[in-house]
């Protein structure tokens, strides 16, 4: 397959697989979006979305959010990890919010990075799928199957959004983002993965990657 039958390939497979895309973190508006996805940083989904109901019922807007301490507001998101540096981060973005934008969360990737404890992946999430503004957020999924699939060479985050964009139609960037997220763990698992139930690896994967798989598959013989 040619690069670009590569993407049309990828793009039919994950449309039919998800026509319809849940959003991973709970929340209801731009602000608890921003919270939940600064909180899911080297964590589950499944466990912030275990916290931030805990969270949100003390504080779900940048006013009340500074009402509490940084140490409240640790001790509650505790069992997401990082919570030192967590807590100060919702606590100041929170204040800086109030101050300089009337608690409303700008639609600008430049300007929310500017946040403390917010990089480019949780801007690009929250401009995506709070405002629906393209772009294309990598996380450890979404670069493992870039490799895998051939359609970037794995190097780093940064390179592997770049390819993103350039392959693919920017209309479709915050879909797939989604989309590819949930293949991720449903199909291409970095442990525990089976080729077999792998369709898209399977038809379009890089040579490198499929022979490195059947070697250890042999191996673990």
């Amino acid at each position: 397959m040619t690069k670009s039958e590569k993407v049309d390939f990828t793009i039919r497979t994950l449309q039919e697989l998800y026509p319809t895309i849940p959003a991973p973190l709970v929340h209801k508006d731009p602000y608890t979006l921003l919270i939940a996805v600064l909180l899911s940083a080297q964590s589950t989904d499944v466990r912030v979305n275990k916290i931030t109901p805990l969270l949100f019922a003390k504080a779900d807007s940048p006013y009340d959010m500074v009402k509490l301490s940084v140490d409240e507001i640790r001790n509650i998101i505790k069992p997401v990890g990082l919570s030192p540096m967590k807590s100060k981060g919702i606590h100041g973005l929170s204040k800086i919010l109030i101050e300089k934008y009337d608690g409303i969360v700008p639609e600008n990737i430049e300007l929310l990075e500017e946040f403390p404890s917010v990089g480019h992946k949780t801007a690009s999430v929250v401009v995506a799928q709070a405002f629906g503004i393209p772009a294309f957020p990598v996380d450890t999924h979404i670069h493992r199957l870039m490799y895998r699939w051939g359609l970037s060479n794995g190097k780093n985050v940064v390179q592997t959004e770049k390819d993103a964009k350039r392959l693919f139609p920017k209309e479709l960037w915050n879909d797939l983002h989604l989309q590819m997220i949930w293949y991720g763990r449903e199909y291409s698992q970095a442990r525990g993965w089976n080729l077999e139930k792998d369709p898209i690896t399977k038809a379009i994967g890089r040579k490198k990657v499929l022979g490195e798989y059947f070697k250890t598959k042999k191996t673990r013989k």
